[in-house]
């Protein structure tokens, strides 16, 4: 009781007869000030499809695959099971070892995309033994085209916010890609995140619509890069086609 006879209030700082301070621990530890959660996803659909870009590699006619052969393919392999073994399970691990094994790891699945493209194009235009054919031409643009759509759905994942173990423990308030579901958070459950599937996605689209139409990139990487496959994409599927009606006919 004060001098003035007033009762005195805790101050909001403090804490008060019935109340706990702000920022304490709930009943479970969990602190009250609505921190985010961890919220990590699968390693499995990424692992898989580092391995599908692997046999789709090896599936390629000789004279569009880097020599060795078997090179690219076995380093790409043992970078991945690297990266499994450093962070398995979910991944939420926040580790510069393991993402600098990831970053390398797609960096070459997309070098080797490119490699394969760029030969490829080279055959379309001179005519080789790869576009003589048209089914073997059609089966080798096919798969061309499907590991640049995978190889840069694997970047834009591996690249967007910081990495997926970063995004695990919360999305930033300035992200490179924004999602529809982050546009209008009412549409998503609760603690969302981009996972490997949207990425995926988004490849793809940039591979068949040559714009973006889900997530829209915010930075200038990802405009490049979605820049650059959108042209790989449109010279690649131009070719590629008008070379096959020309051996039909």
């Amino acid at each position: 009781m004060a001098e003035d006879g007033h009762a005195t209030t805790p101050t909001d700082g403090a804490p008060g007869a019935g109340g706990a301070q702000a920022g304490a621990p709930g009943p479970e530890g969990a602190p009250t000030g609505g921190a985010s959660p961890i919220v990590g996803e699968a390693r499995w659909p990424m692992a898989v499809a580092v391995l599908v870009v692997i046999v789709l590699t090896l599936l390629l006619p000789h004279d569009l695959v880097q020599r060795p052969r078997w090179g690219v393919p076995l380093a790409e392999g043992l970078l991945l099971v690297a990266v499994m073994i450093g962070d398995p399970g979910k991944i939420d691990r926040r580790s510069r070892p393991v993402r600098t094994l990831s970053v390398t790891l797609i960096a070459l699945l997309v070098a080797t995309t490119l490699w394969c493209t760029g030969e490829l194009i080279v055959e379309l235009i001179r005519g080789g033994p790869a576009t003589n054919a048209a089914g073997a031409l059609l089966a080798a643009g096919g798969i061309v085209w499907a590991s640049t759509v995978i190889a840069f759905g694997l970047l834009y994942w591996e690249l967007d916010s910081g990495g997926p173990a970063q995004r695990a423990h919360g999305l930033p308030a300035c992200p490179d890609f924004a999602f529809p579901q982050q546009l209008s958070p009412e549409l998503a459950p609760r603690d969302w995140r981009p996972r490997f599937v949207d990425y995926l996605y988004l490849g793809f689209t940039s591979a068949t619509a040559f714009s973006p139409t889900d997530a829209m990139p915010l930075r200038s990487w990802n405009k490049i890069a979605m820049m650059a496959q959108s042209g790989i994409s449109l010279t690649l599927l131009g070719l590629v086609i008008a070379r096959a009606v020309n051996v039909l006919r």
